[in-house]
Order: structure tokens, then C-alpha cells, then sequence
């Protein structure tokens, strides 16, 4: 008995990154409704709409075939804008 160990296809890989960025855009527009909610600065605002560019990017890039550099821009877009958004409450 062998076993392959088969991984995701290239188009499935497309698509499980499309839509985890589609489920950080979902994320994202939820804490803005609670940050607006909670009367939250322009700041706040900012700060979300380039959590929407970065997930709107990753997606693009994984529609064109980037899979891999579109997750490395999603991570890091939003380590440093939830780092931003931390350092930035500190004031």
C-alpha cells in the first residue's frame, strides 16, 4: 500500500487564499461597525480602509496566480496596521 500525499491544486490554492482574504475584509468591516459604534476617531477609519486595500490586494494577487505573495502582504499588511492601530491607542 503506498501512500501520495496529494496537496491542493493550484487553483484550489487560489481560491482557500481568495477567500481567506475575503474572510479578514468580513473581520475587518465588523470591528469597523464597532469601532464606529463606539464613536472611534478618524483614525479608526483610516486605519480600516487600508485593511481593505491589503485584503482587496490579496485577493487580486491570488486571482492572478500569487497565492504566496499575497499571503505574505496579508499577514504583514495587517501585523503592522493591528501594530499601528495599538501604538496609535497609546496616545
Amino acid at each position: 500500500m503506498t501512500s501520495t500525499q496529494q496537496g491542493l491544486t493550484p487553483r484550489q490554492a487560489r481560491r482557500l487564499r481568495m477567500g481567506i482574504a475575503a474572510g479578514a475584509m468580513v473581520a475587518m468591516a465588523v470591528l469597523l461597525v464597532v469601532q464606529l459604534g463606539d464613536g472611534s476617531s478618524l483614525r479608526s477609519l483610516g486605519l480600516y480602509g487600508a485593511a481593505f486595500v491589503v485584503s482587496g490586494s490579496v485577493i487580486e494577487m491570488s486571482r492572478r496566480g500569487r497565492t504566496r505573495l499575497g499571503m505574505a502582504v496579508l499577514v504583514a499588511g495587517f501585523v503592522l496596521l493591528l501594530g499601528t492601530d495599538w501604538w496609535l491607542r497609546t496616545f
